[in-house]
């Protein structure tokens, strides 16, 4: 499980105790959850990176990517939470 599939189901387990407990596999649930997740993440981060501007170094670069990263991160957790109130799971 990564660490997307464990955020959620740590956040399940404090807020959503109930619905945790009548899940049949946890463990499976939030390891397909959170591989969905890093999918996400993956396309929103380079979608928000945008392509280089020229003469970009090194430090300008790993700043725009990891910008873009961590708003990508941020955006696509932020949305399956907000998903998850109108949403019970299938498994």
């Amino acid at each position: 499980m990564n660490h997307f599939g464990a955020q959620i189901m740590r956040h399940w387990q404090t807020e959503r105790l109930g619905e945790y407990q009548e899940l049949r596999n946890p463990a499976e649930y939030f390891t397909q959850l959170g591989e969905e997740i890093a999918e996400q993440v993956e396309m929103r981060a380079r979608s928000m990176a945008g392509t280089a501007p020229p003469k970009e170094g090194y430090l300008e670069r790993l700043q725009r990517l990891n910008s873009a990263r961590l708003g990508a991160e941020d955006e696509v957790v932020r949305e399956y939470l907000l998903q998850e109130q109108d949403q019970k799971p299938i498994s």
